[in-house]
């Protein structure tokens, strides 16, 4: 989109809305995610508080497709609209995953690796929570993705240990695999934040 288009754009345009709604959905997701983890099994019925959000994810995607679709002139990029909503959603549907992970494989007690990689989960949604509002204006959001790429390598390096010390203690085969499986989708949740300031930082860019 050109900047005379974006010049017309307001600042308070309804895709903005609906960008900060998924982002405090997905924190809200993680927050549940993190508290599950660390007090599993006691609150295991939190995955269904996970599902709802995973079925509200699904619905400000919708509506943000269907507004872009009605919409002529947008205050960024269609492609970005797209991009964003979709890394939004995939942050919110990877997070249930693992809290249905849970209940599928019939875990009886959490690993404190996973409450670890849970806890950079929240922290990372957090981050996306508070840059999104400064796409109004498209503020320098730098301080925000920083961080969301240390914690993406910090991530990255707790799921090698989690794995690694899966393979240490004897754990029974089984066990191995269903854990493994667990991490490995944790940490695809965290990356998926990555994918969003990344989406983020484009847009502050490319409008600026």
């Amino acid at each position: 989109m050109g900047r005379l288009s974006q010049a017309f754009a307001p600042k308070d345009h309804p895709f903005f809305d609906l960008f900060e709604q998924a982002g405090a959905n997905g924190l809200r997701a993680a927050e549940l995610l993190d508290e599950m983890l660390a007090t599993y099994p006691e609150k295991a019925e939190l995955a269904r508080d996970i599902v709802l959000c995973e079925h509200e994810g699904d619905r400000i995607t919708y509506d943000t497709i269907q507004r872009l679709n009605s919409t002529f002139v947008t205050p960024i990029d269609r492609d970005d609209i797209v991009a964003l909503a979709s890394g939004l959603d995939d942050i919110v549907d990877l997070t249930e995953e693992v809290a249905d992970y849970l209940g599928l494989y019939k875990i009886e007690a959490p690993m404190v690796q996973a409450e670890q990689l849970a806890q950079i989960l929240r922290e990372a949604c957090r981050q996306i929570a508070e840059a999104i509002p400064r796409l109004r204006g498209f503020k320098d959001i730098s301080r925000f993705t920083n961080e969301i790429h240390r914690l993406e390598t910090e991530g990255d390096r707790a799921t090698r240990e989690a794995v690694a010390s899966l393979f240490q203690t004897g754990i029974d085969p089984m066990v191995v695999i269903r854990w493994k499986d667990i991490f490995e989708r944790l940490e695809e949740a965290i990356d998926a934040t990555e994918n969003v300031a990344n989406t983020l930082a484009n847009i502050v860019v490319k409008n600026s």
